[in-house]
């Protein structure tokens, strides 16, 4: 059986990665509150319907993706259920086609390992090198539902926190397609 913690409304007492550390220090200064669990390692959206049940939420999917010569990156988030076109993405934004962005820049690049890929690594992303692009259907939804840094925190927020606090403190302007 897959275990999700009690749900908790401050940061965890240790800390697993830089990324997450920055993430909670970051919603307790700019007054953000989230609710979070711990769990058992949560790689796949599968995995995300127990986090899904115990904090009445849905899940987002973040994909890391690049282009050909790994020179422009984005960070996609979209529903979980929802699956993934390159195509589809590539024709909303208008860009040459994506794939996703190989593990080691996704360590590299947004302090997380696959299956932790999450808003928040624009924390890391002091250059706006990252673009951050949004699928209609998240920003419609009340809460946002994602990882902390890790595989084994998730948490949920407020969806307009995240776009008009969040990432307005990170200086990243989310694009918005449809898809």
């Amino acid at each position: 059986m897959f275990f999700v913690s009690d749900i908790y409304t401050t940061a965890p007492s240790e800390f697993k990665s830089v990324l997450q550390e920055k993430t909670y220090h970051t919603l307790q200064n700019l007054h953000i509150p989230f609710e979070r669990v711990d769990t058992d390692e949560a790689i796949t959206m599968e995995d995300c319907v127990q986090i899904n049940k115990k904090l009445n939420m849905k899940m987002v999917k973040t994909l890391f993706l690049c282009n050909r010569q790994q020179t422009a990156f984005y960070l996609f988030i979209t529903a979980g259920d929802k699956p993934f076109k390159s195509k589809e993405f590539s024709n909303a934004l208008g860009i040459s086609r994506v794939s996703f962005a190989p593990s080691d820049l996704l360590e590299k690049m947004l302090g997380t390992k696959v299956g932790a890929a999450t808003v928040f690594s624009a924390l890391l992303d002091k250059d706006n090198v990252i673009q951050i692009v949004f699928d209609k259907d998240i920003i419609c939804e009340e809460w946002y539902g994602c990882s902390d840094g890790t595989t084994t925190g998730y948490m949920k927020i407020k969806t307009a926190q995240i776009i008009h606090e969040f990432l307005l403190f990170v200086k990243h302007t989310p694009s918005i397609v449809e898809v």
